[in-house]
């Protein structure tokens, strides 16, 4: 396992790019699977999990040709149905939780497919309820087969539109159930269906193959079944989780920082939720210039009690970005109540921050209050580590605020979702080493 090696205390200056987003990242390219003509695929991610799921689909019999650094061409002509049958196939799925979405694009394709219970952050539950009852309203049946620990689906006489109303707007389920219904036969209703920027995108790319979907960017989508899809070429959004990461790191350090080309019309609520805490977010054009401050002070809500941040569906605040936000709230002026209602398991890396000095208290496994320092007090040196993606960054971004130097381990956990994040950092000023 590597490590990260960082010595804190340096300020950032100049600019960086949030690569491709990841959770856009990981839809688009399940869909490829749903024609057999070209999709071309541009400003990808160079991160773990998504080359893992390329490596998949390679394996699956997908036709990979990379063009360029960050484009690629995948032509999904035909499928290895002895591979998809295969241990070395449910091994994979079960070590990347974005292989869930193979489920949707494989049944309507090929009207079965085996599935084994994904892997992925361990944050809590992560039900697949969403997931298999869209399928099972899409007439499709599933079982268990404990013999080969995986799942069994399968649609003897195709799948079929139906109404139907999702018990949770989960992103990945909604996404799952689009790309099944896209090629069933007759309309398919989703009503709660989640409505991120990521989901809209792959609505818009399916849009582009062919596909019949209306309502996209609400949460009641419409999907009139087609025969076939095309090819297309698509571009992803910058990711949203590092641009909201680098607004973070530029304020517990006190940096002057320039954010290039980070798609603000699709940030949503972010930038506001930042300005809350005290953090000047400024926009320019479609960048985001964070001036450097010596202190900043969180808000009260109009009643004067305590700012409360919590999670929520788009366009709510994104789950990935509390564990950020909490770490910078250590060295505001003020407090708030961080609330993680989606999982259970996302607030326990705190304890590290405790020890580094930070003021929390860990209210139970969903919230945490944090009466920030003001700057009178720098957070300690630490040795961690890394429990999952988010969290990793987070460790990373208070690593980067404290006094002495500091080591996480685990870091594939951060690799998985943050492309060359030493590198990148470094060149703006950070102080990290990778050590294998």
């Amino acid at each position: 396992m590597a490590s990260f090696i960082v010595e804190g205390g340096h300020r950032l200056k100049g600019t960086i790019t949030p690569s491709g987003a990841k959770n856009e990242a990981l839809q688009v390219l399940c869909a490829v699977l749903l024609t057999h003509e070209t999709v071309v695929i541009d400003n990808i991610p160079n991160i773990l999990d998504v080359n893992n799921l390329i490596d998949l689909l390679r394996l699956m019999g997908v036709e990979v040709n990379r063009l360029s650094p960050r484009k690629y061409a995948f032509t999904a002509r035909e499928l290895d149905v002895r591979y998809l049958d295969s241990s070395d196939y449910r091994e994979r799925c079960a070590k990347l939780r974005g292989s869930v979405m193979l489920i949707g694009p494989l049944l309507a394709r090929m009207g079965k497919v085996t599935y084994a219970k994904p892997g992925g952050d361990k944050i809590g539950r992560r039900r697949l309820d969403t997931h298999f009852q869209g399928m099972l309203n899409l007439g499709a049946t599933f079982e268990y087969r404990p013999d080969i620990l995986a799942y069994t689906f399968s649609a003897d006489k195709g799948l079929q539109g139906s109404y139907m109303l999702l018990d949770e707007a989960s992103v990945t389920g909604t996404a799952n159930i689009i790309m099944a219904a896209v090629l069933a036969k007759g309309v398919t209703t989703i009503y709660n269906a989640a409505c991120e920027p990521y989901l809209q995108q792959l609505c818009r790319m399916l849009n582009g193959m062919g596909a019949k979907i209306r309502g996209v960017g609400s949460n009641l989508l419409t999907i009139e079944g087609v025969d076939e899809l095309h090819g297309t070429e698509h571009t992803l959004l910058p990711d949203m989780i590092e641009v909201g990461s680098f607004i973070g790191m530029a304020a517990i350090t006190g940096s002057e920082l320039t954010i290039h080309n980070v798609g603000y019309k699709d940030l949503g609520i972010i930038p506001e939720t930042f300005r809350r805490l005290g953090i000047q977010v400024i926009q320019q054009g479609d960048d985001i210039y964070i001036p450097r401050q010596e202190h900043y002070r969180i808000e009260s809500f109009l009643d004067g009690s305590i700012l409360n941040i919590s999670d929520a569906p788009w366009p709510g605040l994104t789950p990935d970005l509390l564990s950020v936000i909490l770490v910078v709230a250590t060295q505001a002026e003020g407090s708030v109540l961080i609330h993680q209602k989606m999982f259970e398991s996302r607030l326990f890396f705190v304890d590290k921050l405790i020890d580094m000095g930070a003021q929390i208290i860990l209210c139970d496994p969903h919230r945490a209050v944090v009466i920030g320092h003001n700057r009178k007090m720098q957070l300690k040196h630490n040795n961690m580590t890394s429990p999952d993606i988010r969290a990793g960054i987070a460790m990373l971004i208070a690593a980067m605020s404290a006094d002495g130097v500091s080591r996480i381990d685990h870091i594939d956990q951060i690799d998985r979702g943050y492309e060359r994040i030493e590198e990148r950092l470094n060149a703006i000023g950070a102080k990290i080493i990778r050590e294998d």
